[in-house]
């Protein structure tokens, strides 16, 4: 794991104490949109008076369709709040700095993107849209993420897998990370560690439903958990030029499951596993293996999903909070030179603030994710295993706490 050295650690903690005050103005000057909000509340107000039947827990959007996570994290939002927005908004804010701190801690570990670069993850207008002016339960799923992949980085999978779960519980999307998640637990765990992590994140789920599992589980499990679920067309934001009777059509869901499924393949045998022998995994069934590096577990999750964004049917807006942390490092692991970087990095920004998306915005954000694929593609595999023992430095109190 990479050492992480004064000079990123100060720049990521000035970073994250510049951004505190960019959302205390966006939360005092900005007006709060109104979409997800009063569903949310609806459906928690629903769970809090007795209902477990998830066939029967609906918002003026529609029915309930996150994991039991999403309810219970939302009421105790609902009673922090009352279900008030603005208070709702500050706690957001806190959110959002809690993530940001998180992130930052993932870059001081490795020395992928530079200094200046850091400036990036606080430059998205629709990231700080998502979090503290729309309160979409997205922010909560990917700060639970975020801080997994943080106990991933610190080795300590069992934990890590456990809080991951946790953010599976409070939306689908999370899974996204799961295929990647498991090769790097099969390359560092023996058998017996990869099932007991397994273990732990299927417990968490089903003490998180079990109250709804044992009212009516065939609506718990097809509501939470609907990988075959269509969404709306319009709402679209990077297929919003394919024709809607072809978007919302079987074969279109089957060929990008394919490619889904084809992409990771290839990054697994052809670059995650390039540097095992045979390019191939050899299980072992006994403790020892050697360390994963930084650089390599980032590299593995933060590919692994976003090969899962370019394949999925349907972006929504705050769609974006699933990868756009991850593009600064993702974008500086090719070997593009800096100003296509820039340029790939702002004009997927560009897209993800039209709206409503269009056939050009939604054409220009699949080429941009198709060149940065490609560039991840070209760019050298890096040696997955650490080589020798790391020293570290201590860390600044700001930052130390994630």
């Amino acid at each position: 794991m990479g050492t992480a050295k004064s000079p990123r650690v100060y720049a990521a903690a000035a970073v994250l104490a510049l951004d505190s005050v960019l959302v205390a103005l966006v939360i005092y000057r900005v007006p709060y949109t109104k979409i997800d909000w009063d569903a949310y509340m609806s459906q928690v107000t629903g769970f809090l008076a007795g209902e477990r039947n998830y066939e029967a827990l609906e918002g003026d959007t529609g029915p309930l369709v996150y994991p039991a996570g999403f309810l219970y994290i939302y009421s105790g939002i609902q009673y922090l709040t009352a279900g008030a927005v603005f208070p709702a908004q500050i706690l957001f804010g806190l959110l959002y700095v809690i993530n940001l701190g998180l992130v930052l801690w993932i870059y001081t570990r490795t020395d992928m993107v530079p200094l200046w670069g850091l400036m990036l993850l606080i430059l998205s207008k629709r990231i700080h849209s998502i979090f503290v002016l729309r309160l979409f339960n997205d922010c909560v799923a990917t700060t639970l993420t975020h801080a997994s992949i943080v106990l991933f980085m610190k080795r300590r999978w069992y934990l890590g897998l456990t809080v991951f779960s946790v953010a599976v519980s409070v939306k689908m999307n999370v899974l996204l990370y799961a295929p990647p998640l498991l090769l790097l637990l099969l390359k560092t765990l023996s058998v017996g560690g990869v099932i007991t992590a397994i273990s732990c994140a299927a417990a968490v789920q089903l003490l998180v439903g079990l109250p709804f599992l044992l009212e009516n589980p065939m609506a718990y499990v097809s509501r939470s958990f609907n990988l075959g679920r269509v969404f709306i067309h319009f709402w679209s934001v990077n297929f919003k030029f394919v024709p809607e009777q072809y978007f919302v059509s079987k074969p279109f869901a089957v060929t990008l499951l394919a490619m889904h499924l084809v992409l990771l393949f290839v990054f697994t045998r052809y670059k995650w596993l390039k540097h095992e022998k045979s390019g191939a995994l050899k299980l072992k069934d006994k403790k020892g293996k050697p360390q994963l590096a930084a650089d390599h577990i980032l590299t593995v999750l933060y590919t692994g999903n976003f090969v899962g964004i370019v394949c999925a049917r349907s972006l929504h807006y705050q769609f974006y909070s699933w990868y756009f942390y991850t593009l600064p490092y993702l974008l500086w692991k090719t070997t593009y030179p800096t100003f296509l970087r820039l340029i790939l990095f702002t004009v997927i920004e560009v897209c993800w603030n039209v709206y409503p998306s269009n056939a050009w915005s939604s054409v220009t954000l699949l080429i941009c994710h198709l060149i940065l694929l490609c560039g991840l593609w070209i760019a050298p595999s890096e040696y997955p295993y650490v080589k020798q023992v790391e020293k570290r430095t201590k860390m600044p109190l700001i930052l130390s706490a994630f």
